[in-house]
């Protein structure tokens, strides 16, 4: 399946047979037949595909994180969010690394000098009872405006990007401002690997 490239089957894993049900630019619904570890006649599964992608957790030089307000159409909201995006050509040489540098740029206005630190903080599946969309997680640390600001694609609607304390984080998520599953994801991972 040439859509898991960046991430390889367990031992025990194999697909069976796969029929192509529906196909736009943002997904592909997939009929497919796969073999697990417990069931080695197969089971029929309904697949959503998405392209992988990054989720940049921004930090200043004194420690801040940066985050975006971004309208999302799906759920109606405009959504504090660290900066993600997908990966275009996931096959090319370090294809994840230059969209977390690219997505960095583009939706919040910030770079990551050379002498700073790009940190992968490893990745996870948003869903997988029925996608195999899944997230690269960084931290990019030593982020400064960058000369050229933000460059949002067309179909973003990125209304600002703020400095917050890890302290206002942790407040906005526990007071459920802080609603989407990437910056969920990347802050506990950032708070488990004693980053923050």
């Amino acid at each position: 399946m040439p859509f898991r490239s960046l991430i390889p089957s367990e031992p025990g894993w194999k697909t069976l047979g796969m029929e192509l049900e529906h196909d736009n630019p943002h997904l592909a619904l997939y009929r497919i037949h796969v073999r697990t570890p417990s069931r080695p006649d197969g089971v029929p599964w309904a697949l959503v595909h998405r392209k992988s992608a990054t989720v940049i957790a921004p930090m200043t030089p004194d420690g801040r994180l940066l985050l975006i307000r971004q309208e999302r159409v799906p759920v109606h909201a405009t959504l504090w969010e660290f900066p993600a995006g997908q990966i275009d050509h996931p096959d090319a040489q370090d294809a994840i690394l230059d969209t977390a540098r690219r997505e960095l740029r583009e939706e919040t206005g910030y770079e990551l000098p050379p002498e700073c630190e790009m940190i992968p903080l490893g990745m996870y599946f948003s869903s997988p009872g029925f996608t195999d969309e899944h997230c690269h997680l960084f931290l990019a640390r030593g982020v400064v405006p960058s000369p050229g600001g933000m460059r949002l694609d067309a179909n973003e609607a990125i209304h600002e990007c703020r400095a917050f304390t890890p302290a206002e984080v942790r407040r906005m998520i526990a007071e459920n401002e802080i609603r989407d599953a990437n910056t969920l994801s990347t802050f506990a991972r950032l708070t488990a690997l004693g980053l923050i």
